[in-house]
């Protein structure tokens, strides 16, 4: 079965993960996305480990659902290809620098000029019409000039990264469904235009969901920062033999637990009883359940917590993720047969969708794999590509090929 965007086109000019990823969601979602790469190759590519030199495990997991084609760009020859390919896609996802673009003849203007209703999506890493717009940025930058770093390091420790490329991957969503915005709006007033999806603004906006806090007033009630997100104690809980993540949330759910735990005194307590002074005094409370599960197993833990209807839930090791009982019952990692990998696992699709679900069609390619099927689809002759090749404006990358 087709997926929800079965027929449209895309060209992703996107590397790393701010971009990818994005791609990526599109593709599962059923859209034709071409992926533009240079004659090295997305950077991934040679991240480690992998069984073959520019197949790394990060572009792997990034990466499916596309076709690969390899263009030089700062060569006339390569940008005319460029443009050819835009008169018949719908979209085109670019992380290449907008100036940088624009100097090259390949901009939203120079786009649109061949393809009137292309709608131009622009990564960038702050919005273009402030004074940080030619500032590079990558995840780790983003992560500390959007305070997600300081929010890590709690009230007064110091500021912290999170142990994922999570800017990254948050606005590659962003991305996507900004994209998809972008063509309903195109089928009802029949326009394309230029989408700029700045990591900066969108990260701000992401934290400050309930990290605004005091700050939302004007003036201000207090400082920035949600106490409950923010407190030492949040965390999961060290048990004998693991870790445990509880989340006792509501009065009902307070009282359950410290009646799991046998302290009665704590039913009535002011800091369980009261939702202000709940959320004023949480890290009391959580330093309180620290100390309450440290001499319970693991399993007597999660099983006393689900009784009690206490939100719960083990704190999972990344190797033991393949291992879960219901990721497994929903399919969610799928073993393929990749052509130059042999074996590969990857992570399926996590939505559904009754009529056009979304599906693993095409594996992640090789550098260029389809660089000579994508040409003669755009109207190139046998003749013409093996001028390009020849001149090392593209790349065949056909298993075989030479």
């Amino acid at each position: 079965m087709a997926g929800p965007l079965d027929g449209v086109r895309i060209l992703d000019v996107t590397t790393v993960g701010y971009g990818p990823y994005a791609g990526q969601i599109l593709g599962d979602y059923g859209a034709d996305v071409v992926k533009v790469e240079s004659r090295e190759g997305d950077i991934t590519r040679g991240i480690f480990p992998f069984r073959n030199e520019g197949m790394g495990h990060f572009f792997l997991m990034a990466n499916r659902n596309k076709r690969s084609i390899v263009l030089d760009l700062k060569t006339a020859r390569g940008r005319e290809a460029f443009l050819k390919l835009v008169e018949t896609m719908d979209v085109v996802i670019c992380s290449i620098r907008p100036a940088a673009m624009d100097r090259l003849g390949l901009g939203y203007d120079d786009c649109r000029k061949v393809n009137p209703k292309i709608i131009y999506v622009a990564l960038v890493g702050f919005g273009q019409s402030g004074p940080y717009a030619q500032r590079p940025a990558y995840d780790d930058v983003i992560q500390g000039v959007s305070g997600m770093a300081d929010m890590q390091g709690g009230r007064d420790g110091p500021p912290k990264f999170i142990n994922a490329s999570i800017c990254d991957k948050i606005c590659s969503q962003v991305a996507a469904h900004s994209t998809l915005a972008a063509l309903f709006s195109r089928e009802r007033s029949g326009k394309g235009q230029l989408v700029e999806v700045p990591m900066f603004e969108a990260m701000v906006g992401f934290n400050l969901i309930e990290h605004h806090s005091g700050q939302t007033f004007d003036p201000p009630l207090g400082p920035a920062g949600y106490e409950r997100a923010m407190v030492e104690y949040r965390r999961p809980y060290a048990t004998v033999d693991g870790y445990v993540c509880a989340l006792p949330y509501n009065t009902k759910q307070w009282r359950a637990f410290f009646s799991v735990m046998k302290r009665t005194d704590m039913l009535d307590d002011p800091r369980v009883v009261d939702p202000k002074t709940r959320s004023e005094k949480i890290g009391e409370l959580y330093e309180l359940v620290a100390q309450l599960v440290q001499d319970w197993k693991t399993a007597d833990l999660l099983a006393a917590l689900k009784e009690a209807d206490i939100p719960h839930g083990e704190a999972t090791r990344l190797d033991d993720l393949a291992d879960d009982p219901h990721l497994q019952a929903v399919e969610f990692f799928q073993t393929f047969d990749h052509p130059s990998e042999g074996g590969i696992k990857l992570t399926a699709p996590p939505m559904k969708f009754s009529e056009t679900p979304p599906d693993i069609r095409r594996l992640p390619a090789s550098l260029g794999e389809h660089s000579v099927e994508v040409l003669i689809e755009a109207g190139y002759s046998e003749a013409q590509i093996s001028e390009l090749l020849n001149e090392g404006v593209c790349v065949d990358g056909r298993t075989g090929s030479s």
